[in-house]
């Protein structure tokens, strides 16, 4: 069991400045809130969708304070210390936090293991300080390290003392679980540079590496009126930079995922969409009622695919947006209302407000209910990387259940 150490931060801020390809970076504030499934009755606007989506977060909390909610959370919990693993996190990077050391030293007299969460290693100006990390209970890292190429680095990610933070990288590799990170720019990172960074991981003994497809315009993602984010670079297509992840786990001893797409090892995400797995549906309930599934472009061919084998009364339509979970009410505009049957399941993390939905859904004069579906489906590089295919199987069966559920709840009865 994790306990999260929540230290707060602003990306940008509490980071040591944005890095190039940053999410965040160019972010304008929202005119008005998004709309989400979590706001109140009648209201479009909530913390789920307006400060939240905007990662508008508090700044660094003092060491003392991020202790004693651990300690409650212990005591609130009642779990025994050894079946516990604390997970520092934030906002902004961790290594730039500037209390990181005292921290560390307090959860160490707890003998409890901790996992440092995401950190680019920006805020480590002597690396040796793994070393002293590493004593002190940390057993699990997630750096992300874009390049081995201390240029690369000082170039795209600010990092001013790049040969001390991947000195720090290769301590954790050595002494920890390094999990490491990199989000692939074509012609920068990708190529020959991305598989000298791969030797330079397994010659240091990282576990992992998760690849992170760069986005760059509003279908791929950037839903902050920030594209693009680095004018001039066209990211990798879905299908390609799956290819890429691939010939990379191929080629590499490393468990190598990419996200959105794929995890080589284990078959994810959508398991269930491949023949070998097809008996799996069989613990599926039936389909009652009919609807339309709102989906992504990429998760849409793998939906398709699962309710092609099911009897049932669902057709899947994929909006522009590549990924579910960053659709707005902007791709519903964007829909030919044909193709809508007159039950409607959205993503459950997607930024568009029930009133919202079923004001543009019914903009043809059919009035359509619309329901929202589970958060997600599947799972996946970032989550797979950490979960086997047995894990990720039941976590699609159950998913799916809920999705079926959500169908046959809203949509209209067969007779």
């Amino acid at each position: 069991m994790q306990l999260v150490a929540d230290l707060g931060g602003v990306p940008g801020k509490d980071c040591r400045g944005f890095c190039k390809y940053c999410y965040f970076k160019k972010a304008k504030p929202l005119a008005e809130p998004l709309g989400c499934r979590h706001c109140p009755p009648g209201k479009i606007g909530c913390p789920v969708c307006n400060e939240g989506v905007q990662e508008m977060g508090h700044e660094f909390y003092p060491a003392f304070q991020v202790l004693n909610e651990l300690q409650m959370s212990l005591m609130m919990n009642q779990v025994d210390p050894r079946d516990l693993k604390i997970n520092i996190t934030g906002g902004g990077d961790v290594s730039c936090y500037p209390q990181l050391e005292e921290l560390i030293g307090a959860i160490n007299q707890w003998q409890i293991p901790v996992h440092l969460g995401y950190t680019s290693g920006k805020g480590i100006d002597d690396g040796d300080i793994a070393s002293r990390f590493v004593s002190q209970g940390v057993n699990e890292v997630t750096f992300t390290l874009f390049s081995s190429d201390a240029n690369l680095r000082r170039t795209w990610m600010g990092d001013k003392n790049p040969e001390e933070s991947l000195k720090a990288a290769q301590i954790f590799a050595e002494n920890a679980d390094l999990f490491a990170a990199a989000v692939i720019i074509p012609g920068v990172n990708d190529g020959d540079v991305l598989r000298e960074t791969c030797n330079k991981l397994e010659e240091w003994g990282a576990k992992a590496l998760m690849m992170m497809r760069f986005a760059n315009t509003y279908d791929q993602g950037l839903i902050l009126g920030n594209e693009p984010i680095v004018e001039g670079i066209t990211p990798h297509e879905p299908l390609e930079f799956e290819e890429l992840v691939r010939e990379i786990n191929s080629e590499y001893k490393l468990r190598v995922t990419g996200t959105p797409l794929s995890d080589p090892t284990i078959g994810a995400p959508f398991i269930l969409s491949k023949p070998e797995y097809e008996e799996f549906l069989d613990i599926l309930p039936a389909i009652t009622g009919e609807a339309t599934i709102l989906t992504s472009k990429i998760a849409a061919p793998f939906l398709k695919k699962i309710f092609d084998k099911l009897d049932g009364d669902v057709n899947v339509v994929a909006t522009k947006k590549d990924i579910a979970c960053l659709m707005t009410k902007q791709d519903l505009e964007a829909l030919d209302l044909d193709d809508i049957k007159d039950a409607v399941i959205l993503p459950g993390r997607a930024f568009v407000n029930l009133m919202d939905a079923e004001r543009i859904l019914s903009a043809d004069g059919v009035e359509r209910v619309v329901g929202y579906g589970p958060d997600t489906l599947s799972v996946d590089g970032e989550l797979s990387s950490g979960m086997n295919e047995e894990e990720v199987i039941e976590h699609e069966l159950e998913s799916f259940i809920e999705l079926i559920q959500a169908i046959n709840f809203f949509g209209m009865r067969r007779i």
